[in-house]
């Protein structure tokens, strides 16, 4: 297998073997044959069909739903590299809760002068309906995805927290499920951690973040989505599914005496907590965008009385601007009183002029990003792009710097996927999900790993071509 002193692979360290983590599973590789293998991941991919893990890709007419690629390597982290990770994680949440009550009540950080008030002020994703409002249990943040990436043997950065709505941990489970069916004997032989617990746990989670006054004997748990249109709805229904709680959408919802209710067969039932995969502009028509049919008229007014759980807060979209990224470390500071264990990828702020002055020249060796893109739409990858979009881009980032911030191309590391001539290296981030209620946070040990499959790519996202993996963390 072809190796560069550049990228750090997960599971080769060159021409030793296996790294520590890996040692178990390797040897087990190294007895298993390549064409049995490729049967297994045949058969994963069978399998997937069968049970219709799907995601839309938007903007493409023809090709509506996609099979996202499954890889049967896995990802193994060490019982130790996952107890650092879980600390670093554990503390950004926790700040991130602290700034959102904090950003909708006093501002303290923005008094102190730590962030700059035009980040906050000028921002959609800060919603001034919720200035003053108290959300249940004070948790603003109930699921949160932490979007990771490695550099080398103790060298993990924060990509992006995704605070609003984090989605991919159906395929956390279900890509388990299927490596649990076909390869049994390696997790009790390598000690794998299990992550099933996942739906029982968001389960908890929402139930321990009901209102105090609800008139049910135990919280009712309901997902909203979009409907089945939305590129997650298998997602939606997956996990409403496994969580036993209803999945409804706007049209089986109403608002009577100040409780938001749902249509059963026996009539309209209260529900005491909503997850909701709806967007905040659509979540309700008479104070957002009154063109809505995605959600409740009137919501709101349940919401800031104390009558309903909404999970996530509306208005925590704030936390995971990519304006706002950069000063991560400065708030973690600002509301921990620690350094952050985590550190972000370094980052120029093109709305400063040095910054912007600095970007304009290495381009070519930068990643430029929207500040309020995702999914990697919008974005310049400049080792790759060429002269001519490199030029167009240069037009948009003079025109609009404040849009855009920058960061470098870092070497992301590599994990083995199975191909027919065998094993070869491609680039991997990691989504772990954290679960956060008034009393506790939880962390499932591993995540989604999405892999770029296309030989020396950095874009992992499914939109873009990429696959998944199963992340294994060991037990001690």
């Amino acid at each position: 297998m072809a190796h560069t002193d550049k990228q750090f692979d997960e599971m080769l360290a060159g021409l030793d073997g296996a790294r520590p983590p890996y040692e178990g599973y390797y040897d087990w590789f190294c007895g298993e044959d390549l064409k049995g293998l490729r049967r297994k991941s045949a058969e994963a991919e069978a399998f997937f069909r069968r049970i219709g893990i799907t995601f839309n890709v938007y903007g493409q007419e023809e090709a509506d739903e996609r099979l996202i690629p499954f890889d049967i390597v896995p990802r193994i982290i060490s019982a130790r590299e996952w107890a650092k990770l879980e600390r670093g994680i554990e503390q950004r949440v926790r700040a991130i809760n602290a700034f959102l009550h904090d950003i909708y009540h006093r501002q303290e950080i923005l008094r102190a002068g730590r962030i700059p008030q035009h980040i906050i002020a000028g921002n959609d994703a800060f919603l001034p309906e919720m200035i003053g409002v108290n959300p249940p249990g004070g948790v603003y943040t109930h699921i949160v995805g932490v979007d990771l990436v490695r550099t080398g043997e103790d060298e993990f950065f924060v990509l992006e927290d995704n605070a609003r709505t984090p989605s991919g941990v159906s395929y956390m489970l279900e890509n388990r499920e299927t490596m649990v069916q076909m390869f049994p004997e390696l997790f009790t032989r390598l000690n794998v951690r299990p992550v099933s617990s996942y739906p029982q746990l968001l389960r908890r989670s929402l139930s321990d973040s009901a209102p105090q006054n609800s008139p049910n004997d135990k919280p009712v748990v309901a997902v909203l989505t979009p409907g089945i249109h939305n590129s997650a709805y298998f997602e939606h229904a997956f996990l409403a599914d496994r969580m036993g709680a209803e999945l409804v959408e706007s049209h089986d919802l109403r608002i009577e005496d100040g409780r938001v209710v749902m249509r059963t067969t026996q009539g309209y039932q209260p529900i005491d907590v909503i997850y909701r995969r709806v967007d905040d502009a659509y979540l309700d028509p008479l104070t957002f965008n009154p063109e809505s049919l995605l959600g409740v008229p009137g919501i709101m007014d349940v919401y800031r009385a104390g009558n309903i759980t909404l999970a996530n807060a509306p208005g925590t979209g704030i936390a995971d601007d990519k304006a706002l990224y950069s000063y991560m470390p400065d708030i973690i500071e600002f509301y921990t009183g620690e350094k952050a264990i985590l550190p972000n990828v370094p980052t120029w702020r093109c709305s400063e002029p040095d910054a912007l002055a600095y970007v304009l020249e290495h381009l070519a060796e930068l990643v430029v990003k929207e500040v309020h893109g995702s999914g990697g739409y919008g974005m310049l990858v400049g080792p790759v792009a060429s002269k001519k979009e490199i030029a167009a881009f240069e037009k948009k980032l003079r025109a609009k710097p404040g849009n855009y911030i920058a960061q470098p191309t870092l070497s992301l590391s590599t994990v083995p996927i199975l191909t027919k001539a065998g094993l070869a290296p491609r680039h991997v981030d990691l989504r772990p999900f954290v679960l956060v209620s008034p009393n506790r946070i939880d962390m499932t040990p591993g995540g989604l790993t999405r892999v770029a499959l296309k030989k020396g790519s950095l874009v992992v996202n499914s939109s873009q071509g990429g696959g998944t993996k199963d992340t294994w963390v060991l037990g001690d």
